[in-house]
C-alpha cells in the first residue's frame, strides 16, 4: 500500500485560487486606504475608496468559488446544505453587484445600500448554516480533515452571532458597543467573518476536490 498525499486534485486548484484572489483583494483594498477604521468600518464601503472596485471583484472570485462547491456536492448530499450554500453563493454575488454607500451613512441607506447590505445578511447567515448541515457529508469523506471542519464551523457560528449584535446595535441608533476608540466592532467581526467562512469554502473544495479517502486506500 503506497502513502496518501493530501493535497487537493487537479480540480480543485481553480476555485481555491479564486478564494485566495479574493482573499488577496480585500487585504489590498484594506492596504490601500488607511484612512478608514478597519475595526469600525464594513469592507463593503471600501468600494468608495482607492481601488474600490477590488471590493466586487473579490465578491465575485469567492461567489464562483462557491458556486463550483455547490456543484461538486452533488445529489447524494443532504438538500438543505446545499441548498443553504447556494444562498450564500447568491448573496455574495448580490452584494458584489450592489455596492454599499460611503462611510458614515448607517441612518438613511439608499436602494442600493438595502440590497446590498441584505444580501450580505442573508449570506452571512447562511454559510455557518451550510456548514453545520454538510459537516458529517465532508468529515466522511476526509476523516483527517475532521478537526479543522469543525473548528470553522464552531468559529463561523460564534462569530456570526457576534456581528449580528454589533449591526443590529448600529442600525438602531448606536455604536454603542465600542471598545477605547472605537465606536463599535462592527468591522473587525466582518472581517473575522469573511476569513473564517472564505477558509471553511477553501476547505470544502478541498475536501470535494479529491477521491474520498477510502476509495484512495482502496486504489493504493
Amino acid at each position: 500500500m503506497t502513502a496518501t498525499h493530501t493535497t487537493p486534485a487537479a480540480g480543485a486548484r481553480a476555485p481555491l485560487t479564486l478564494i485566495g484572489v479574493g482573499a488577496l483583494a480585500m487585504a489590498v483594498v484594506e492596504t490601500l486606504n488607511p484612512e478608514y477604521d478597519l475595526v469600525s468600518e464594513t469592507l463593503s464601503r471600501y468600494v468608495h475608496g482607492t481601488a474600490g472596485w477590488l471590493v466586487p471583484a473579490a465578491l465575485l472570485a469567492v461567489a464562483a468559488a462557491s458556486a463550483v462547491l455547490v456543484a461538486r456536492l452533488g445529489g447524494r448530499t443532504r438538500r438543505a446544505g446545499r441548498a443553504v450554500l447556494a444562498v450564500w453563493t447568491a448573496g455574495i454575488l448580490v452584494a458584489a453587484v450592489f455596492p454599499a454607500d460611503p462611510p458614515g451613512s448607517w441612518s438613511r441607506p439608499s436602494l442600493s445600500e438595502l440590497v446590498h447590505g441584505n444580501a450580505a445578511f442573508l449570506a452571512f447567515a447562511a454559510l455557518p448554516a451550510a456548514a453545520v448541515l454538510l459537516r458529517r457529508t465532508l468529515t466522511a469523506r476526509r476523516p483527517a480533515l475532521r478537526t479543522a471542519l469543525n473548528v470553522l464551523t464552531v468559529v463561523s457560528v460564534t462569530a456570526t452571532l457576534a456581528l449580528a449584535v454589533f449591526l443590529v446595535d448600529v442600525m438602531d441608533g448606536g455604536p454603542s458597543l465600542g471598545l477605547g476608540g472605537a465606536p463599535t466592532l462592527v468591522g473587525l467581526a466582518e472581517r473575522l467573518v469573511l476569513a473564517v467562512d472564505f477558509g471553511w469554502v477553501a476547505l470544502a473544495l478541498t475536501v470535494t476536490g479529491a477521491r474520498p479517502e477510502r476509495e484512495r486506500d482502496r486504489r493504493a
